[in-house]
């Protein structure tokens, strides 16, 4: 069973990206059904961190349908809307935290496009460079949309109550900051090394750090 410490961050992504959305969607024809699939599903998940994962790979192997997880899910999150962001979403609404809903959303989608970029590349030395250029302008869209994230971040730890509240906080930045670094590096290797798959669980990470953070914020001001 997969579990969140495993080689990918996928399985945390699974029902806030993939099923929670779909979720949304029966909600709007059978509300009772809707809210208590939702129930069971997170309460499960809660109980047994992977089960959503492995529901889903299931189900594909029982279809015989094979897939990359990572990139699937990477793309799927550029289509999550604003009302399903969930525990990911912070419901104050003073200026600070809903801009900080805004940057966690742009970086998130920000990465979503990283699939379509990749998966263009041709073998053409010429497209090459053209795909360079490319991949350049969106890894300095990302570098900024980070930037901005940890500038709401700041702006938002001056509501938070309490030292050991805001220590939690600062870990979580330290925790993205890391990651964020990591992600820098293994862009910087793709086109020596041309593993889009690394890409794609590093852009992964970077996504459930953003989550964490929002959780954090979450459970120290809400």
């Amino acid at each position: 069973m997969m579990k969140m410490n495993d080689e990918t961050p996928v399985s945390s992504l699974i029902l806030p990206v993939l099923i929670r959305p779909i979720l949304s969607q029966l909600e709007k024809h059978n509300v009772s059904a809707s809210q208590t699939l939702r129930s069971a599903l997170f309460k499960t998940e809660n109980a047994h961190p992977g089960f959503a994962y492995n529901l889903v790979a299931g189900i594909m192997k029982k279809s015989d349908i094979s897939i990359n997880m990572n990139e699937s899910i990477l793309r799927l999150q550029g289509s999550v809307s604003d009302h399903d962001g969930g525990e990911y979403r912070l419901n104050r609404s003073e200026d600070a935290f809903q801009e900080l809903n805004k940057k966690s959303m742009a970086l998130k989608r920000i990465l979503s496009r990283i699939p379509d970029e990749i998966t263009d590349r041709k073998t053409f030395l010429e497209t090459i460079k053209i795909q360079k250029r490319k991949f350049s302008i969106l890894s300095r869209e990302i570098a900024s949309a980070i930037k901005k994230l940890l500038d709401a971040v700041n702006e938002v730890s001056g509501y938070i109550p309490g030292p050991s509240n805001k220590q939690a906080l600062e870990q979580r930045k330290r925790e993205f900051v890391k990651y964020s670094k990591r992600f820098s590096n293994t862009l910087k290797d793709y086109f020596k090394e041309g593993h889009a798959n690394a890409v794609f669980i590093s852009a992964l990470y970077l996504i459930h750090q953003t989550n964490q953070i929002m959780v954090t914020v979450k459970s120290k001001c809400e």
